[in-house]
């Protein structure tokens, strides 16, 4: 989401006339858009940003700003630590970036500080930096999140859910197909939950179900793709779509985040492990071939050793993929971060560890399963470590790196497993005849 925010301010500023610079020592602005959802993060773009405020004196002037989650949450205090900065825009101003950039170019006596909510601001999430044979893009759908999770600091810096249009959404996929997309990820903060407070259902399809069945129907457009739900949106429709729409892809994010009931309750995720496992039987009932992925906290507050082993036999059984798994960081202004029994880091560091090998084991079996089989891919373009050679991905999300032909770049093509990494495989186009 923070990649497509970043998109969209990029492409207000070409609007301008602004061009993009392939360095920072040559820009004149530069613009951090940040995340707030671990501290990690917000250490990471503070520490950048110290970094900018020295080039800024050794070149003298230049445009230095904050966007999103960590300017949302802080506002004005960023500029006691960084009294450089020139910008700070929370997670509803994207779309005055651009107006705020000429007011500092022609005007700049004084930092400019709009952390303001403003009603409609999902709307403006919708143009595009179109890149040379594009076959992917994200596609931003609502904003915000009603949930309250303990430990999350997003419903603060991101404010409640607010969702786009229907016909928006079509119309804007539409004209990314139209110039060479194939692929589209729609992104929420609970993207499943898409529109339940502004549309109605309509014959037993949710808002969000009948989102995806309209873009199904684009011609050309050949894979689907959302993230991230909640468990508590996979509901009865949005499994069943899994085996009525097959652009749908075949992989699913659901995030987890533990395996022990009573942490869940802790994290305020108002689903149990039990609902979780159901809704990974029906999905797989719905596409037998699907694969998942997840993200767990490890070291929530409280959570005991027995805690972690469920959570640890939920991963076993769940057989994940792949997962993102996240030591618990203390956010401010969350309850979690004033709860008891805080857990060490050596702890968080340990349970960490022992879950990575368990999804990496999974992984690298689930590569190795392929090796010699053909899947299908969708050809991306070429290979970041290696642009002589191409790289694609199947509906399960798996990447495959190959030696092929540019012209393939934006097709459906099979490919045959060769070998294959923890996260790649590695593989040989199959070729028909007449290619």
């Amino acid at each position: 989401m923070n990649e497509r925010d970043s998109e969209q301010v990029a492409r207000q500023l070409q609007q301008r006339g602004y061009e993009l610079s392939s360095t920072e020592q040559e820009a004149d602005v530069i613009l951090l858009n940040t995340c707030s959802v671990r501290d990690l993060a917000e250490q990471k773009a503070i520490n950048k940003m110290s970094n900018l405020q020295a080039l800024k004196k050794r070149k003298g002037r230049v445009i230095l700003g904050f966007l999103g989650c960590m300017a949302q949450s802080r506002g004005r205090e960023l500029l006691d630590r960084l009294p450089d900065l020139d910008l700070i825009v929370g997670t509803q101003q994207f779309h005055r970036v651009a107006d705020y950039v000429d007011q500092l170019l022609k005007e700049a006596d004084e930092p400019i500080i709009d952390t303001r909510e403003e009603v409609g601001s999902q709307n403006t999430i919708r143009d595009h930096v179109m890149e040379d044979r594009q076959v992917s893009a994200f596609v931003s759908i609502m904003q915000g999140c009603n949930m309250h999770c303990t430990f999350c600091i997003v419903p603060m810096t991101r404010g409640e859910e607010r969702s786009r249009p229907l016909a928006e959404i079509e119309e804007e996929v539409k004209l990314l197909v139209a110039k060479g997309v194939r692929e589209v990820t729609l992104l929420g903060q609970i993207v499943n939950l898409y529109g339940r407070h502004e549309f109605p259902s309509a014959e037993g399809h949710s808002p969000f179900v009948q989102l995806l069945h309209r873009l199904h129907q684009i011609d050309g457009l050949e894979r689907i793709r959302f993230t991230s739900p909640h468990p508590i949106g996979m509901k009865a429709d949005v499994i069943q779509s899994y085996a009525e729409l097959p652009k749908l892809c075949s992989h699913l994010h659901l995030p987890v985040q533990s395996g022990s009931d009573r942490i869940l309750k802790a994290m305020h995720r108002a689903y149990t492990v039990d609902k979780y496992r159901d809704i990974m039987t029906g999905l797989r009932k719905a596409r037998p071939d699907i694969l998942f992925s997840t993200d767990i906290i490890v070291g929530f507050p409280g959570e005991t050793e027995e805690d972690f082993l469920q959570t640890k036999r939920l991963v076993e059984e769940i057989e994940f993929d792949q997962a993102f798994i996240f030591k618990y960081s203390e956010r401010r202004d969350t309850p979690a971060a004033a709860m008891p029994d805080q857990i060490p880091q050596e702890i968080k560091e340990e349970r960490n560890q022992t879950l990575l090998a368990i999804i990496n084991r999974f992984s690298r079996s689930n590569n190795e399963a392929l090796h010699g089989k053909n899947v299908e891919i969708l050809v991306e373009g070429p290979s970041k470590n290696n642009s002589e050679r191409l790289t694609g991905r199947t509906a399960t999300n798996k990447i495959v790196v190959f030696e092929g032909d540019f012209r393939h770049i934006g097709q459906l093509l099979p490919v045959k497993v060769e070998s294959s990494s923890h996260f790649t495989l590695y593989g040989d186009p199959v070729i028909h005849d007449g290619e």
